[in-house]
This record gives structure tokens, C-alpha cells and sequence, in this order.
């Protein structure tokens, strides 16, 4: 198994902010340390959900803190950028890591309307907007001289430099969630990211994406790493006892979720609703702090002594689970104890999938 670190990078309020940065700076430096595979950084904007905004340059001060572990982003919001000012930044910053970089990407937020309003847009075309800016940006680096007319962007590029490291271009994975979408991206034969999907539903998303690689028109072995490297999300925070851990994360959790449930309540537009159908009890204001963490804490989360987490990383992996992206990093946990619980997981849990002793 591969497993990636993930952070939302989250600060509870703007006077935390510098110290929330280095904390991320030095977390994301100790899961090179213990022996992640990969750092996965996440993007949102204006609200310290996300701490650093941009993803970016974040990732280019990293590079210069690690020498090994892969640096990716889960995901980029292409939605609300340029597509030629991104692949610039992103051939730099593939150029800085040494070949590093992994670009994931999706549309923008679902949840958070305000992010787009702070760049003049809103999210009714993100989708649209999102398919000719990843065109275009991966155009950028194939294509010399590139010139494009389209709905969102029109210009003409004689040639991007520097050029990537990684050739034609870094690895793209496209954030996914549901059944078609999986498939989809089989068809097409790019990575995938996802979610916190419930155990009981992987399974049958991996089995669609495996559908969609069987007619992508790439051999066997190109499919099978594909399959294998589909990444699932989890909360994961390992501590002496499981009712210890679940009684730090839960304290930790409710502040989060009030900060993201006031956020999107003061800040996003009147005239913009989430689709009911994409909310679950952890994202649904109406439900309770209590109700929304006990199904967070449920079905999306591995948490308890190095046995008991390693125990529920057996059942992903039994599961169909080959890449695990761990978010371990919580804006309203100790930093002290956030380290403390990656070099756990690190030291005794990881060891135990790689083909070293297991967790004890």
C-alpha cells in the first residue's frame, strides 16, 4: 500500500494564522520523516479553512524542507484559475521538487459559494469553465505554438518555460465521487482521488473505475497500477487508547465544524442552496455537532491505539484500497498532538503494509 499525508491546513482565526503556516510546514516535513509517500495539500480561500490559500506556493517553500516524498495537491480548484499562468507554476514547482509533483484537480467547492464570489465568478459554469481550462493547460505543455479561442480563454502562447521535469507533463488525478464519475475516468484512463466514501461503497466504485480501464485502451499493467494507486481520503489520529482518541478528535471536530458551518452561513450568496442530495449529517448544518461527528467519526475515520488503526487499514485494504491519502492534521488539535499521532502511524502502522513488522 501507498500512503499519502493530507492537510486542509485549517486555523481557527487570523490571529493564528503565521503560526497555523510553520505548523503545517513542519508536519508536512515529518511525513517525509516517518515514511509517507505523499503530501496531498487541499485549496480553499478567505475563511482559514485552508491556512496558506494557495496551494502553490506553499508546495514550493516544502520542496525546498524535503528530498524525497511526492508533493500533490487534492485538489487544485481549476475553476478559478488561469490555465497558462497555472501550468507556469506548476512547470516551476515541478522543476523545484525534481519531479515530484502530482496535480489533482476538480472543479472548485460545492459547499463554499463565496470562494468563487471573491473572484467575481460564481459556480454555475464551474464545471464548463474547469473542462477548457484543464485543456488548455495541458495543451500548454504539448503544444508549440499553442493557440486557443474558446468560451472562457482565448490567446496565443509561442512556448511555456520552463518545461516540466516530469514529460510531457506531472501525472493529472481527477477528483471523483460518484459511480459515473469513476467510470469515466476509467474510460480515460487518468488517476483518481476521492473521497471519504463509507467502506461498504468502495468496493463498487473501484469496481466501476476498474469497468472503465478495461476499454481505456491501456494494457494490463498500465490498468492495474491505475486501479492500485486510486486514492481514498480518511481522518486518522492515533492515541493511547481508542477512547482517548476519539475524545480529543471529537472536541477538535466540533469547533471545525461550527467555523465551517458559520463560514458558509454568514459568507455564502442568498440565492445559493446545496443540492440536498449531497449533503450528508457531517455537512448538513441542520443535523447536530453531535449527530454530524458520530457520522464522521463512523464512517470516514480510523482512529484508536496503532493496533486498532492498522486493524481498520487491513479492512481498506481487503476493501480494494491500494493508496490511502491520511488526514491527520486538524486546526483545533494540539500541534504536538498531531505529531505525536502521524509518528505512531509512521513508525508502527505503515511498516506493517510495506512488507515490515507489523503494528504492535
Amino acid at each position: 500500500m501507498k500512503f499519502g499525508w493530507l492537510t486542509l491546513a485549517h486555523s481557527p482565526s487570523p490571529a493564528q494564522d503565521a503560526r497555523a503556516i510553520f505548523e503545517q510546514l513542519e508536519q508536512a516535513t515529518l511525513a517525509e520523516e516517518v515514511g509517507f509517500d505523499g503530501v496531498w495539500l487541499t485549496e480553499h480561500n478567505f475563511t482559514g479553512e485552508s491556512v496558506y490559500a494557495d496551494p502553490i506556493p506553499f508546495a514550493a517553500a516544502l520542496a525546498m524542507r524535503t528530498q524525497r516524498i511526492r508533493i500533490g495537491f487534492a485538489v487544485i480548484q481549476m475553476a478559478l484559475r488561469h490555465p497558462v499562468r497555472l501550468a507556469t507554476q506548476l512547470s516551476l514547482l515541478d522543476n523545484l521538487t525534481q519531479g515530484r509533483l502530482d496535480i489533482g484537480v476538480g472543479r472548485g467547492t460545492i459547499f463554499n459559494e463565496y470562494e468563487f464570489v471573491g473572484f467575481g465568478l460564481r459556480s454555475d459554469d464551474a464545471r464548463e469553465r474547469m473542462v477548457e481550462a484543464l485543456d488548455v493547460m495541458t495543451r500548454a505543455w504539448t503544444a508549440t505554438p499553442l493557440d486557443h479561442r474558446g468560451k472562457y480563454f482565448t490567446l496565443s502562447l509561442p512556448e511555456l518555460r520552463p518545461a516540466p521535469v516530469q514529460r510531457p507533463h506531472p501525472p493529472i488525478w481527477h477528483s471523483v465521487a460518484s459511480a459515473g464519475s469513476f467510470r469515466v475516468c476509467g474510460e480515460k484512463g487518468v488517476p483518481i482521488l476521492t473521497v471519504r466514501l463509507p467502506i461498504a461503497q468502495i468496493p463498487e466504485r473501484l469496481g466501476q473505475y476498474a469497468g472503465g480501464l478495461r476499454v481505456s485502451g491501456l494494457d494490463g499493467a498500465a490498468q492495474k497500477r491505475l486501479l492500485q494507486q486510486a486514492a481514498i481520503w480518511r481522518w486518522v489520529y492515533v492515541g493511547e487508547s481508542r477512547a482517548a482518541a476519539e475524545d480529543e478528535l471529537f472536541a477538535a471536530l466540533v469547533q471545525t465544524r461550527r467555523h465551517m458551518n458559520h463560514s458558509r452561513h454568514a459568507l455564502n450568496p442568498a440565492d445559493f442552496r446545496v443540492d440536498p442530495a449531497l449533503l450528508n449529517p457531517w455537512t448538513d448544518p441542520s443535523c447536530s455537532d453531535e449527530e454530524g461527528i458520530r457520522y464522521a467519526l463512523r464512517s470516514g475515520t480510523l482512529i484508536g491505539t496503532a493496533r486498532e488503526v492498522a486493524d481498520q487499514v487491513a479492512e481498506l485494504r481487503d476493501a480494494g484500497v491500494g493508496h490511502l491519502l491520511c488526514q491527520m492534521s486538524f486546526g483545533y488539535l494540539d500541534h504536538e498532538r498531531i505529531k505525536r499521532s502521524m509518528r505512531q502511524f509512521g513508525e508502527t502502522v505503515i511498516p506493517a503494509f510495506a512488507g515490515g513488522a507489523p503494528a504492535a
